[in-house]
Formats: C-alpha cells, structure tokens, sequence
C-alpha cells in the first residue's frame, strides 16, 4: 500500500471504502458503500434493482455519479464514485441498520484532506490506524509506514525526471524486485498465494520489507547521483539497485541457514489476522 493508496481508503466499522480526491472534495467509490450498508453478495445487481426500485434516484443517477481514477490494490482503475451530497442521495434508497452511522461517518472523513493538507502527519498517524485496525503489531508497522515514505521518494524521482506511472513505474519497479527476490511483482504474489487485488508489501515479513526499502532507496540514489534522465537510465538504475539488495539477501541467507523469501501471507483465516510474529 503506497502512500497514494492508503489516502484512497477509508475503514467504516472495519469495512474498506476507496476513495478519491477531485474537485477538491473525496468522490467514494458506490459500490463500496453498497456493500457496506447491504452485504450484498452482488452489488452491481443490487445497485441496478435499487434503481429499478426508486425512478427518481435512476433520473438523476448520472448527474451525482462519475467515472473517476482510483487508487486500489490492483493498480488505478476508473470506477463509478459519488461525493459526500451524492452518496447521501444514495443511502436514501438503501434500508440498512449502518445508515445513520455511516452518515456520521462521512461527515468526519469529508474533513480529513482538509486536515491533512494543514498537517500532513495526520496521514501518517491515519495510515498507522489502518495497519492497527488490521492486527499488524507495532514493530512491523513502523517498518511498513518507512517503506512507504522511501517508496514515495523513489516515485516522485521518477515522476520529476519525466516517467509516466502506470506501465513504466510497473516496469521498474519488476527490475528492482527481480534483483532483490528473483520474483517480478505478480510473481511474487503467486508464490505467495496472493490475488492481484492484494497488496504484496502488506504480506511481507520484516526483513522482505527492509530488503525492499535497500533495493528501492539504492534506486533513487543511483538516479540522482547519475542524473538520469531517461527511461533507459533509471531502467540501468532500477536493476542495478536490485542487484544490490539481492546481495544482501544472499550474505544474509548465508549466514541464518535459511531463505528470506517466505511463502507466508497475513490473509485472514478463520475470521481473524494472520499475524507477523
């Protein structure tokens, strides 16, 4: 979860809603709030009957929903989104227990970028709630909250030097992993039994997640110290950068008798956290 992506997702009563910042106001996405307040097993059949079921939400439904880009775990994908008035609108036509409560919610999140732009700590502490909220224990989440800011860095070297995100920061960033682990990204989730809507650094064990951050700010100082200034360049970069975390990991393995790469994920069995440690 990068730090563009833990922004893009709040938790009501522990549900994931995503989000999106435009017109300087968040747009959530609709059909994550359908299923918060309906448990609907089909939401795109809910949202379509709900319209059936009330002609004047239907009239106006274009008017309050939009298409928009939002962050997910499986990369950015346009999805239909209403703001705050819309998503209201919305909850009128939906019968649920979590109605009033979830309209509270949305008063207090409708704040948070405000608040956030004032004091961008905030974000921190809020992507530090998530992690709490999750069950993950302090230690790992302090080392997961750093590789977010060294990831951020990275990506914004990348973005001031021209790169496009999306395919070529997917590109890169495979370079890094290969020379790090020998996995590309969605291989990496394989051996890990993950989907790709999962979130690969969030099922990564300490030092995974430290040899993700040499790999990663190795990178960003080759970049600079090379001024590179062209995909070519911070591809040479990337892959020199995870050649360099390999090492380590090799060194390391050497010496504890045992491969860092695990298997293990931190999905939920049973109805609770699969916990580090």
């Amino acid at each position: 979860m990068n730090n563009h992506e833990t922004k893009s997702i709040a938790l009501f009563q522990s549900h994931e809603v995503r989000r999106t910042w435009h017109n300087e106001r968040w747009y959530f996405v609709v059909e994550d709030v359908v299923l918060v307040l309906t448990g609907s097993h089909n939401v795109k059949d809910y949202i379509t009957k709900m319209k059936e079921r009330d002609p004047l939400l239907n009239q106006g439904y274009g008017q309050f929903v939009s298409t928009l880009r939002v962050e997910t775990r499986g990369g950015p994908q346009k999805m239909n989104c209403a703001d705050v008035q819309g998503i209201l609108r919305i909850i009128q036509s939906i019968p649920s227990p979590n109605a009033e409560p979830f309209k509270l919610w949305l008063a207090q999140v409708g704040r948070e970028r405000i608040d956030e732009i004032r004091d961008p700590e905030l974000a921190v502490n809020r992507a530090k709630a998530i992690y709490e909220k999750k069950g993950y224990p302090k230690d790992w989440i302090d080392k997961r909250l750093r590789g977010i800011n060294v990831r951020n860095t990275l990506t914004d070297e990348w973005k001031a030097r021209g790169l496009k995100e999306g395919k070529e920061f997917a590109i890169l960033t495979d370079e890094i992993y290969k020379g790090t682990f020998d996995f590309t990204a969605q291989e990496y989730k394989k051996h890990k039994s993950l989907s790709k809507d999962n979130n690969l650094r969030d099922h990564m064990e300490d030092l995974e997640l430290i040899l993700t951050m040499l790999g990663e700010a190795t990178t960003t100082r080759l970049t600079k110290e090379r001024d590179s200034d062209e995909f070519r360049k911070m591809h040479k970069d990337a892959k020199e950068g995870g050649e360099v975390a390999g090492k380590t990991r090799f060194d390391i393995e050497g010496r504890i008798g045992k491969k860092i790469v695990s298997k293990k994920n931190f999905l939920p069995k049973n109805g609770e956290n699969s916990l580090i440690g």
